[in-house]
């Protein structure tokens, strides 16, 4: 099937058999391996990706229900000019990583967190995040990386 859609602001096309997932659609077709497959069961949330300004889990989305929409991965979120998204610059600020391995469907469950629960206390920003899986941080730098880059998109 052919499926077009826009990702990072390009258009793009893939010819894909009908049960292909989006993320594999991504990083097979695309070569846009910031997005991580964890788990192909969406628990893990290394795979979260903005569809149409909205996180999803792009293990758990066919490549054609993309069909039309704005796809935006890892690789988009930094401007033009390469200056970080206020997010991942937090990431690393507060060293919100490790492994780096969660980090890029982390940085985009954020993202999504902050614009839809604009000054979420640290309690929901954990229970947000609840999606995502981190097996080396034990998530402290993770969410105050959260609350930092939370007050720049804000201030942004």
């Amino acid at each position: 099937m052919q499926v077009q859609f826009t990702v990072n602001g390009r258009a793009a096309s893939v010819d894909v058999p009908p049960n292909t997932l989006l993320v594999h659609a991504l990083r097979e077709h695309l070569l846009l391996t910031g997005t991580h497959v964890g788990c192909d069961t969406s628990q893990c949330g290394a795979c979260t990706v903005h569809v149409n300004g909205q996180a999803v889990k792009s293990c758990a989305m066919l490549a054609v229900q993309a069909q039309g929409a704005e796809v935006t991965t890892i690789e988009g979120m930094a401007a033009a000019d390469g200056t970080m998204h206020p997010m991942q610059a937090a990431f690393k600020e507060c060293h919100g990583l490790q492994c780096g391995f969660c980090t890029p469907g982390m940085v985009m469950s954020a993202v999504d967190l902050c614009k839809n629960h604009p000054g979420a206390s640290e309690g929901e920003i954990r229970e947000l995040l609840e999606g995502n899986i981190c097996r080396c941080t034990g998530y402290q730098n993770i969410v105050r990386a959260v609350q930092v880059g939370q007050k720049a998109m804000a201030s942004a």
